[in-house]
């Protein structure tokens, strides 16, 4: 059996490792499945690390990067019960450093991952010559309490959905390839593309609806009007905001409030959070900022192991 074969095997067991970084997902998002491989720490025959990896050639280097649409992947540890915090370190570190032998030994000239949030000590990847970047996304936690969550958003935004309920719908039924149209033509109109295929969509969308993990909505103005929509997924314990397209002529982002509320809504009952998927832009960040979500950190941590594949990426960074 395949190392791949006993996470999928492992993954089914550990409904808590995190949507993003599931086989199921990694199968959809990394060429038929093909692009991807994983790294097991193992103890006493058990596995207590995993650090699934998305593996490339660019430029004729072998290098590792996110997948498309996948925010986080990364280690994933799993702490022996009531591990004492004295002993959690050394046990991370142990993992950190077994996992870290395994990926030298791919030879990659690049590499670069999106940790999960839930990953807090890098400090073991610094002593191997890591480098990291903190990032910042945003969570709405216990969204069962939608009183509460509804009670924390900010008055203006309280007000507006109030306002919002009288003025759109909400339509449960956009086809994923309307979807993916009506995105892509709100790029264009933006002077942006789309940078993900439409059999790509279609089959990250199949996946996760037929596990009943993903969702479409949309909003509609009472002339039926398709104004916004979005694709949210979700694991049990989060729901993740994945793609927002929006088609307002005048910038409003009205729509783009009531969809997120109503997609908080929707998920009350099959996630215990709401993850934005922050951004790091300003204006994304102040909206998340509105609904009442705590910035979360979470590390993009990276190494150079080529100097020239570094003064190509350089390159080709400083042209674009």
């Amino acid at each position: 059996m395949t190392n791949k074969q006993r996470y999928e095997i492992f993954c089914d067991q550990h409904p808590d490792i995190p949507l993003f970084m599931q086989a199921w997902w990694l199968n959809v998002v990394c060429i038929e499945g093909k692009t991807w491989d994983i790294l097991l720490c193992e103890e006493n025959g058990k596995i207590v690390g995993a650090m699934p990896y998305h593996l490339l050639k660019k430029w004729g280097f072998k290098i590792i990067i996110q997948p498309q649409l996948t925010q986080y992947n990364g280690m994933w540890i799993d702490y022996p019960k009531d591990i004492k915090l004295t002993k959690r370190y050394s046990f991370e570190k142990k993992v950190t450093d077994n996992l870290i032998d395994q990926l030298e030994k791919l030879n990659v000239s690049y590499y670069s991952q999106n940790f999960h949030h839930s990953f807090t000590n890098w400090q073991p990847l610094y002593w191997r010559g890591f480098k990291q970047t903190t990032r910042y996304t945003y969570i709405l936690k216990n969204i069962a309490d939608i009183d509460m969550i509804f009670d924390n958003i900010h008055p203006r935004y309280r007000q507006k959905l109030r306002k919002n309920e009288k003025e759109f719908f909400v339509d449960y039924n956009l086809a994923p390839e309307d979807f993916y149209h009506f995105h892509k033509e709100s790029l264009t109109e933006k002077k942006d593309r789309i940078v993900y295929s439409e059999q790509f969509f279609l089959s990250i969308f199949r996946a996760a609806t037929e596990r009943k993990q993903g969702k479409i909505i949309a909003i509609r103005n009472k002339n039926n009007d398709l104004l916004s929509a979005l694709f949210f997924v979700w694991d049990t314990n989060c729901g993740y905001n994945l793609i927002t397209a929006r088609k307002i002529d005048d910038g409003s982002n009205d729509t783009s409030i009531f969809m997120i509320w109503e997609a908080i809504k929707y998920l009350i009952d099959k996630a215990e959070n709401y993850d934005f998927e922050g951004s790091m832009i300003e204006g994304v960040a102040n909206v998340n900022q509105q609904f009442g979500a705590e910035q979360v950190p979470y590390f993009c941590i990276s190494k150079n192991y080529s100097k020239l594949f570094s003064i190509l990426k350089f390159v080709k960074n400083a042209a674009n």
